[in-house]
């Protein structure tokens, strides 16, 4: 069961995002377009698949924010975009910081059950 208010928190571009990163050759093609804007045959050289293959990668990076399509006279070179990245980076920092804070509670208890035990250990006078 979904938390009320859980579709307020969780923006549709948010999961496009996550399903586009979900896949090792869009990850790549972000990685390599990090370096600079490509064309298509450039993007698809190092894989071993068709243009059309990598196309459809990158319409669905497209789709999610993370690629935009340029205009150089013939050529339509795509570029990283890096804003959708940063509001997922966001989104997991907040998971980040509950965990440190849950680890760090249990941290505490642990050191006082680990000085409850020591005191219970010495011998009374």
């Amino acid at each position: 069961m979904k938390p009320r208010g859980y579709e307020k928190h969780r923006p549709k571009r948010l999961d496009q995002v996550f399903a586009a990163l979900a896949d090792a050759t869009r990850r790549d093609i972000l990685a390599r377009l990090a370096s600079g804007e490509a064309s298509v045959a450039e993007l698809a050289r190092p894989f071993a698949m068709s243009q059309p293959a990598i196309s459809k990668h990158l319409k669905v990076l497209e789709r999610a924010g993370l690629v935009s399509r340029g205009r150089d006279a013939q050529r339509r070179p795509r570029r990283l975009e890096a804003k959708p990245l940063a509001e997922a980076t966001q989104w997991l920092e907040n998971y980040r910081r509950f965990w440190e804070g849950s680890f760090g509670l249990l941290d505490t208890l642990l050191d006082e059950l680990k000085a409850r035990e020591r005191e219970g250990e010495r011998p009374n006078p």
